[in-house]
C-alpha cells in the first residue's frame, strides 16, 4: 500500500535550494543521501537531485496550498521582494488565488488557495 509521494527535481546546488527551502520556506530535511535531499512539507515531500548538467525543465510549477486567502496574502508580505514575486490574485481561468516567486534554480514556486464554490 503506498504511503505517501515525492516529487524529484534536479537542482544546481543543494546548499542553495536547502537556503531556500529550509531557511526560507521553513520546510523540514526529511531525508538526504550523497547527491539527494528530500524535504516534508507536512502534506508531501519534495525531492532534488544536484546535477552538474542541470537544465531548468520547459514548465514546472511547485504549489503550496495554503488554508485560506488570508494564508496566501501573509505569504506574500513575508516573501515580498523576493527573486520573480508577483502579487497575489485570483487565477483568470482557474478557481485559485495565488502568487508565485522562483527558487534559486529558477523553478516556479506558488501559494494558493484553491477556492471552492461558495468561498471568497
Amino acid at each position: 500500500m503506498m504511503e505517501s509521494m515525492v516529487i524529484f527535481h534536479r537542482c544546481r546546488s543543494l546548499a542553495a535550494t536547502d537556503a531556500f527551502y529550509i531557511q526560507q520556506l521553513g520546510l523540514t530535511l526529511w531525508h538526504t543521501q550523497p547527491g539527494c535531499h528530500i524535504y516534508d512539507s507536512g502534506y508531501g515531500y519534495l525531492g532534488f537531485v544536484e546535477a552538474a548538467d542541470f537544465e531548468l525543465p520547459a514548465y514546472s510549477c511547485i504549489s503550496f496550498n495554503c488554508t485560506d486567502c488570508a494564508e496566501v496574502d501573509r505569504l506574500y508580505e513575508k516573501f515580498k521582494g523576493m527573486k520573480g514575486i508577483t502579487a497575489p490574485r485570483r487565477h483568470p481561468q482557474f478557481a485559485v488565488y495565488s502568487f508565485f516567486i522562483q527558487d534559486p534554480d529558477g523553478y516556479t514556486v506558488e501559494f494558493q488557495k484553491i477556492v471552492k464554490e461558495g468561498e471568497q
